[in-house]
């Protein structure tokens, strides 16, 4: 199998799961909010249901029962992601906005965990385990497509619900094509190697746990940034494009942040790169005005897809030989952080009216991250 293609399968993949599946979500809201005045507790809601779904289906996706039909879940998986994508048009329902963000969440955490393993397990085999990186420049791509889709029909007229239903009909065609590009093939020796027990030391313990601060850290901004945009008079009109500077961003920043892991070593690179993304958090809070608004987009689109990559390759050369069960567990971790994280900004935005708050302990969750990984596993990372 030729490895560019299944490095294009991959990024297709992690564009519809990931990039749209999980991301579009971000500039619909303010439509949302404003055509069934939704409060803020609610619109977290809706978002720590999708992140729920993501940790529950991350610890399931774990288990060696999956490890044998990895490409036939990860079919699956794009496949739910896609319909429940589409489904959100058909309700206004709390309640069922909720069970299908759970039900999408659920699936793109399948589709990672299977796309990262079987895509990395085939490009090693391949003897091409430099091109690993390459499929996560799709989540960016697939939030400028979602970014671009929703801007146009949103200035258009078109309601909320035919944006979903755009993004999902997007979703729906990249099913077709993954199948194309990762074909059916036996896992053989790729399942022995996924489902080989490891033990987690203290390096990779201080990964993990950093990657849950991460997805605490960068999610309040991630889920809020457009809707914060619109709500402030001063840079209300970077409303259509605020999503769109975040996808482009974030579409270079795997390349820029494997080199940098190479340059300064992996655990260095990623502790750099949540700081450099809690100075982003703080940005978009701080700084109300066009240029800190851009800023705050431009440094969560530059870091967090290159933390997501750093945070699981590393997680994977300590423990070599258990790909989804680590993957899964660290996906888990970040699945829990992001479900904390859009409910309690939620929460004290209803109390306090700003998303200050919940900002500036997104960036100080951040900080302790890169203090984590710069600390314990700077010396199993080099």
């Amino acid at each position: 199998m030729r490895p560019a293609a299944l490095a294009l399968g991959g990024a297709i993949a992690l564009g519809s799961a990931m990039g749209i599946g999980r991301f579009a979500y971000t500039p619909i809201l303010p439509e949302m909010v404003t055509a069934l005045g939704l409060s803020a507790s609610e619109a977290g809601l809706i978002a720590s249901a999708n992140f729920a779904g993501y940790l529950i289906g991350a610890l399931v996706a774990a288990t060696h029962f999956f490890a044998p039909r990895r490409r036939g879940w990860l079919l699956g998986a794009l496949l739910v992601s896609a319909l429940t994508t589409g489904a959100m048009a058909a309700t206004s329902s709390v309640v069922l906005f909720v069970l299908m963000r759970f039900l999408g969440g659920f699936a793109s955490a399948f589709a990672l965990v299977f796309t990262s393993s079987l895509v990395l397990d085939r490009l090693a085999a391949a003897g091409r385990a430099d091109m690993a990186g390459h499929q996560f420049a799709g989540v960016g791509t697939g939030i400028v497509i979602s970014a671009i889709l929703v801007a146009q029909l949103a200035a258009h007229g078109v309601a909320w619900q035919w944006q979903w239903v755009g993004t999902g009909t997007i979703s729906l065609l990249a099913v077709l094509t993954v199948a194309a590009l990762i074909p059916a093939r036996r896992d053989g020796g790729g399942v022995a190697a996924t489902t080989a027990k490891s033990g987690v030391g203290r390096p990779l313990a201080a990964l993990i746990l950093a990657y849950g601060l991460f997805g605490f850290g960068y999610v309040i901004t991630a889920t809020f940034l457009v809707q914060l945009v619109r709500t402030s008079p001063a840079i209300a009109p970077l409303e259509p494009f605020i999503w769109v500077i975040v996808g482009l961003a974030s579409i270079p920043s795997v390349a820029f942040w494997a080199w940098m892991g190479r340059r300064i070593g992996l655990a260095h690179g990623y502790a750099l790169a949540c700081l450099v993304e809690a100075a982003g958090v703080l940005s978009s809070v701080l700084w109300t005005a066009p240029a800190g608004a851009i800023l705050a987009a431009v440094l969560l689109g530059g870091t967090f897809v290159g933390i997501t990559v750093l945070g699981l390759v590393g997680a994977r050369r300590l423990a070599p030989g258990a790909a989804s069960r680590i993957i899964g567990l660290m996906t888990a971790s970040f699945g829990l952080g992001q479900i904390i994280g859009p409910i309690f900004a939620g929460w004290v935005h209803d109390l306090t009216g700003t998303f200050l708050l919940p900002s500036v302990a997104a960036a100080a969750a951040l900080v302790l991250a890169a203090a984590l990984v710069w600390r314990f596993s700077a010396g199993a990372l080099r």
